[in-house]
């Protein structure tokens, strides 16, 4: 049985490591014999079927720019720590003796993370046995400026096999927000979205039937958005529908004190049902994540997209613009957020037409990754 090697670090949020978690068991049941290497802070509950597990000492974004890396007290990483986490891997990785070496995101993010990852990688084609060494990525990226493009250029060209695109060229291009595309593409292979919706078409549960439902993922970041569906609300066709507010669990706990609780209005925790929630409802509102996204793709009839945008974080935006382009979606641009401005959004989404009316976006890329890995260990 094939050995992989996964390294993921989540940041902000924890879709990075939840995607992360679902390919490790795809590839568990695709019959290699995984371990995802977690730098970021630890999550419970995290399902891993079979996969095995390491927590790295852990670090996160020190901020919402995430230009800067904290420790989970928030003290500054430092040289030591960095040592001390570039050795961990290392031992890991010469324990492993793994057949594949994935690194989730990095070259094309995660750069703040080169002390530890140009050291891994180096050590991985040093050894006896050369692994195949891929990055697992997104359907987009960062935009990013020419050095910054050039060097990710280089770092694949010098150090990677392979590039996974978790995504469906039909519906985002990749080029679209990686301008060296050109440069990468014949070691590039899309997988299609990697998801683990089960569609509400046909659940008997009635669960959310006719409501509005507003996400905000983990909640980290999406206080506003929440507290703008509430007054949003009466200015909307759907003010007489129940608007249920998922928080998610790291939305911060003065943020969760501060919303306001009214008739009409359900405010609840992250619920495992969401994608049925999503079936049954009229409209969903949730900001432009992967998994979130392809989820609603999948199971919603009409959404309207809030991106959560920084000066570095232009993913969730570029993502939420391309399926606007297609007329599937209504998107708040970022920056443009309020009552009136959601409201409007929410206009637009029940004008246009159903996301069940478009063509489906290959979702298969769970089962297409393992198959992709051994025939490029074949290869």
């Amino acid at each position: 049985m094939s050995r992989v090697f996964f390294y993921v670090q989540h940041l902000l949020g924890i879709g990075h490591l939840r995607r992360a978690a679902v390919l490790a068991r795809a590839l568990v049941a695709g019959g290699f014999d995984v371990l995802l290497v977690s730098g970021g802070a630890p999550v419970e509950g995290l399902v891993l079927g079979g996969a095995r597990f390491h927590q790295l000492p852990p670090l996160r974004a020190a901020d919402e720019s995430l230009r800067d890396l904290a420790r989970l007290d928030g003290t500054p990483v430092d040289d030591a720590f960095q040592r001390q986490r570039t050795g961990a891997l290392l031992g890991l990785l010469s324990a492993e003796a793994p057949d594949i070496v994935i690194t989730e995101q990095f070259p094309f993010g995660r750069a703040r993370l080169r002390f530890e990852l140009l050291p891994l990688l180096e050590a991985a084609r040093g050894l006896p046995k050369r692994p195949l060494i891929a990055c697992s990525v997104r359907d987009v990226v960062r935009r990013a400026g020419p050095e910054r493009i050039a060097e990710t250029e280089q770092i694949l060209e010098r150090l990677f096999d392979a590039v996974l695109i978790h995504g469906d060229p039909r519906l985002v291009p990749f080029e679209r927000s990686f301008a060296g595309w050109a440069r990468i593409k014949e070691c590039a292979f899309h997988t299609g979205y990697v998801s683990e919706h089960e569609s509400a078409q046909g659940m008997q549960s009635a669960e959310g039937k006719d409501e509005v439902v507003v996400s905000v993922g983990g909640g980290a970041v999406g206080a506003p958005l929440l507290k703008a569906a509430i007054a949003a609300r009466p200015r909307t066709a759907l003010a007489d529908r129940t608007w249920r507010l998922l928080l998610g669990e790291n939305l911060p706990a003065h943020d969760r004190a501060a919303l306001a609780r009214e008739d009409g209005i359900v405010i609840e925790p992250a619920r495992s049902d969401f994608t049925t929630l999503l079936g049954n409802a009229t409209l969903s509102i949730s900001q432009a994540g992967y998994n979130t996204t392809i989820e609603t793709l999948c199971c919603a009839d009409r959404a309207v997209l809030v991106p959560f945008a920084t000066e570095r974080e232009t993913e969730q935006a570029d993502r939420a613009q391309a399926l606007a382009e297609r007329g599937m979606v209504a998107v708040v641009p970022p920056g443009m957020l309020s009552a009136q401005s959601l409201a409007d959004a929410v206009g637009r989404a029940l004008a246009g037409p159903s996301l069940k009316s478009f063509p489906a976006c290959d979702v298969d890329g769970c089962p297409k990754t393992a198959a992709l890995l051994h025939r490029l260990l074949v290869r």
